[in-house]
């Protein structure tokens, strides 16, 4: 395999001065005796306005002959032009005294435009460049299109956003593509409610073509096993791995993929101008104190303002504190990310785009398109923090990981026994419901139509770890053992969601009305009966 394994990521106008000639100020203004000279207007200019009769003579106006007051009454009332474009004359008359002023400032005009434009275009490629890189597409959610085309979903989660965070140590660390960090984002944009469920490194897993390991080796195996030496296919490799690992595990979608190493987080927190956490209780780690000014005390209790190399400290912590304490500090710094990400002003503001970009763009690898990440911001905009739950598989009543050793080494297992995973999916299934399903809630009775004990039980209970709400669960009156499964749609079509993804669990059509001879009479306020057949599964 290649060495690139080194993991490098890799019509204006300027304004000016200008002077307008043969509009100057002495082009000569309306002057209607030049034979005479002008006369004095005394103290004209300080007599109460309106029209006055009588003037200096005391004598009628139209009784005398035509005099310079005349003179003055028959001209039209002029603004004195030179006071108003007195300022204008002293400075053109100024930077005409001082013609080397004058080109300073035409010169200062011409650097300041050039420094703008030259940012300009940096900003312009420096995006282009990024987003080329960091936004290669490949994912897909049908959740960010508010699943307006039904035909796209494949299974219940689809009408949820959910992202795979990979936190690596990056070059110059030791492991350096080991997943440090794994932690799902899920996002329900039907709801306006998001998610992080935080997954031990240590979780024991099967890994396709590679036998059992830690969870957080996955990842390193796919980029090992890649035959191609282009990075970026690598990882793309590494991730349908992980993929394949981690879904069977949490019996959810990954729609979306990023992986970022410590340089680029240290970076965002900088280029954010640092995030602040609550820190729930003291964290103590004389393991790392030498990256701390040689301080035991990685962060004291309560509000805290973090720069990048801090907030670091505080994510990857793990000698004097457990793996799920860990996880709980990553999910509150999450959330103090994204709160400063969406704050006003981070996104107007030049600088911190330029220092995002250039972080992001160096050392990130997502699989997001650019519109895709656009909508993300938008829809992240309209979740409250306090909106956000972090979620976990080992606080009660949900503790359903246990530490264990394991050839000599500590892992984490389920508590149900190695590889079985039924109670966690049913778990997080429930926890990070479909948005649709969730939104129309529909009731659920379930029959069993055959002489096979427990069937129904068992239907409703994978029914219940999709996160469909099952009301009713009993047998029919007669037991007539029907081959298929009927689905019965009491809504008329309404709850349209609900209906397609059980037409495509239970592999049928559904039909309007209970079949004739069921013996089934579905109680009040139920929205789907479901007849089950022989063709159904006896077991989970």
């Amino acid at each position: 395999m290649s060495e690139n394994k080194d993991r490098k990521l890799s019509s204006a106008s300027i304004d000016g001065i200008i002077s307008r000639q043969g509009s100057g100020l002495n082009s000569g203004a309306y002057q209607p005796s030049r034979g005479a000279p002008t006369p004095s207007l005394g103290n004209f200019g300080q007599a109460a306005d309106g029209f006055h009769p009588n003037r200096a003579s005391g004598t009628p106006l139209s009784q005398t002959p035509k005099s310079v007051e005349a003179d003055l009454l028959e001209e039209p009332i002029l603004l004195d032009q030179s006071e108003l474009k007195k300022p204008k004359t002293k400075q053109i008359g100024y930077l005409r005294r001082h013609p080397k002023l004058k080109l300073g400032i035409k010169r200062l005009a011409i650097t300041v435009s050039a420094v703008v434009l030259a940012g300009g275009l940096y900003m312009g490629y420096n995006f282009y460049a990024t987003q080329k890189n960091l936004f290669r597409g490949g994912g897909f959610a049908p959740a960010l299109a508010d699943c307006q085309d039904i035909n796209q979903l494949r299974q219940e989660g689809d009408c949820r956003v959910n992202i795979l965070i990979l936190g690596v140590g990056g070059e110059g660390h030791s492991g350096q593509d080991l997943t440090d960090t794994l932690m799902i984002a899920s996002i329900d944009p039907i709801n306006n409610k998001a998610d992080l469920l935080s997954i031990p490194r240590d979780l024991w897993v099967r890994i396709p073509g590679n036998g059992s390991q830690k969870i957080n080796a996955a990842y390193t195996y796919g980029i090992a096993e890649s035959d191609s030496d282009s990075l970026p296919e690598q990882q793309k490799h590494a991730l349908e791995l992980i993929n394949k690992t981690l879904e069977p595990v949490l019996g959810i979608p990954i729609h979306y993929h990023a992986v970022i190493n410590f340089q680029a987080f240290k970076q965002v927190v900088n280029a954010l101008g640092g995030i602040t956490v609550n820190v729930p209780e003291q964290l103590y780690d004389p393991t790392i104190a030498w990256e701390n000014g040689y301080d035991k005390v990685i962060a004291k209790a309560g509000p805290q303002n973090f720069n990048g190399a801090k907030a670091l400290l505080y994510v990857k912590s793990r000698e004097t504190s457990s793996d799920f304490a860990r996880g709980e500090r990553q999910r509150l710094v999450l959330v103090a990310l994204k709160d400063k990400a969406t704050s006003v002003g981070t996104f107007s503001n030049p600088v911190k785009v330029s220092q995002l970009l250039s972080a992001l763009g160096r050392n990130v690898y997502t699989d997001f398109s650019l519109d895709a990440m656009m909508r993300l911001y938008k829809i992240s905009q309209d979740i409250p923090s306090a909106d956000i739950d972090s979620l976990d598989l080992v606080t009660p009543p949900h503790d359903l990981l246990t530490t264990a050793s394991l050839g000599g080494l500590s892992v984490v297992r389920p508590k149900d026994g190695l590889y079985s995973y039924g109670a966690i999916q049913n778990y997080v299934r429930n926890a990070l419901r479909d948005g649709y399903l969730a939104k129309e809630n529909s009731s659920l009775a379930v029959y069993n139509a055959t002489d096979i004990a427990g069937l129904a039980n068992v239907s409703a209970t994978e029914l219940k770890s999709f996160g469909y709400n099952v009301t009713t669960v009993a047998s029919t009156p007669k037991q007539t053992n029907p081959s298929a499964t009927v689905l019965v749609d009491l809504t008329k079509g309404k709850d349209k969601y609900t209906r397609y993804y059980l037409e495509k669990r239970l592999g049928v059509s559904a039909v309007s009305e209970l079949p004739p001879g069921a013996g089934v009479t579905a109680p009040l306020a139920t929205d789907f009966v479901i007849i089950v057949g022989r063709d159904a599964k006896t077991s989970d």
